[in-house]
């Protein structure tokens, strides 16, 4: 019997089926791997130096996100760095050690910095570690540190730990930077994030280098593409739309194909601190026509290429 009908026999024979039940998972269902969320606690003494929108008072924790994302099939996450504290990068990986729903964390270094190599091999001891963010965050400039030869060379230790640089916010420099830094280290397996967010906030004449940096990026076979930053307000509300996003979204799968893309929700910044279903809906709506290989590999399988995160939960999927 199928499971449309096995509902619709059990509502006519008056079996009232839970809302918990009614929207659970299909046995066949694709698990999620976030691999964009942020974790704090602006109740820490110290405070901290981001913490969402003004009016998210409620720290960022695993068990706050496990609540909103295991009804949703998302069964393991990667935190990226919501500090530019070093001491920081302890405190994640702390926090995360506990909750295996955490996948990994990327961390806070700069590579430009005299304590740059131990640091990363201190960090780099713990499994959860997966790598560093660094773009034009917290007055950071990889655009200019692409010439200093002291940041390659923190680099290309990176790259010789075999672990992964996220960047932060695409401008067109940033993406122009990135092809430069890939050009000097070939091989480092780089993640450019909320791509989609780039893409929306260009007019015609804007689109156009952008668009010839992402086909330069996606001639190297290490850069990996998050799509994070889609969801979109219409009319003061969160639009589900497929038309609204289909554009875009095609763009980046035509570009970087299915092995490329990665989901990441950017939890709890911004609009996506409460509309974490809406989220994954829209991402649902465009892979799911794309076939359950596609699906597959953009929900999970290439996560683990990009970040090569530890299973740590029965309920994430292996290789």
């Amino acid at each position: 019997m199928s499971e449309m009908k096995r509902r619709t026999f059990l509502t006519a024979a008056g079996i009232g089926l839970t809302a918990a039940a009614a929207q659970a998972d299909p046995p066949d269902a694709i698990p999620i791997i976030d691999s964009h969320i942020h974790l704090f606690d602006q109740t820490r003494p110290q405070g901290v130096p981001y913490s969402g929108r003004k009016e998210n008072t409620e720290p960022a924790l695993p068990p706050r996100y496990r609540k909103l994302a295991a009804p949703l099939g998302i069964v393991g996450a990667v935190a990226i760095e919501a500090s530019p504290w070093v001491e920081d990068n302890l405190w994640l990986l702390e926090v995360e050690q506990n909750h295996p729903i955490m996948a990994g964390a990327i961390g806070n270094l700069r590579p430009e910095k005299p304590e740059f190599k131990e640091y990363l091999e201190r960090y780099h001891r713990n499994k959860l570690f997966l790598g560093i963010r660094y773009g034009n965050l917290w007055g950071y400039d990889l655009v200019a540190q692409v010439a200093n030869a002291v940041f390659l060379e923190g680099i290309k230790l990176l790259q010789q730990a075999d672990l992964t640089l996220d960047t932060a916010n695409p401008r067109l420099d940033l993406l122009e930077a990135v092809v430069r830094l890939t050009d000097r280290a070939p091989g480092l397996r780089v993640v450019m994030d909320h791509v989609p967010h780039l893409l929306e906030g260009c007019d015609a004449r804007a689109r156009a280098p952008v668009e010839a940096s992402l086909k330069e990026l996606a001639q190297r076979p290490t850069v990996y593409i998050k799509v994070s930053e889609v969801m979109r307000i219409v009319d003061g509300r969160p639009s589900t739309d497929p038309a609204l996003y289909k554009p875009d979204l095609d763009f980046l799968f035509e570009t970087f194909g299915e092995d490329r893309l990665v989901f990441g929700s950017d939890w709890p910044n911004g609009a996506a601190v409460g509309n974490l279903p809406t989220i994954v809906k829209i991402a649902q709506d465009y892979f799911t026509a794309k076939g359950r290989t596609a699906s597959e590999k953009y929900f999970w399988k290439n996560s683990i290429a990009a970040y090569k995160w530890i299973r740590r939960d029965p309920a994430q999927p292996r290789l």
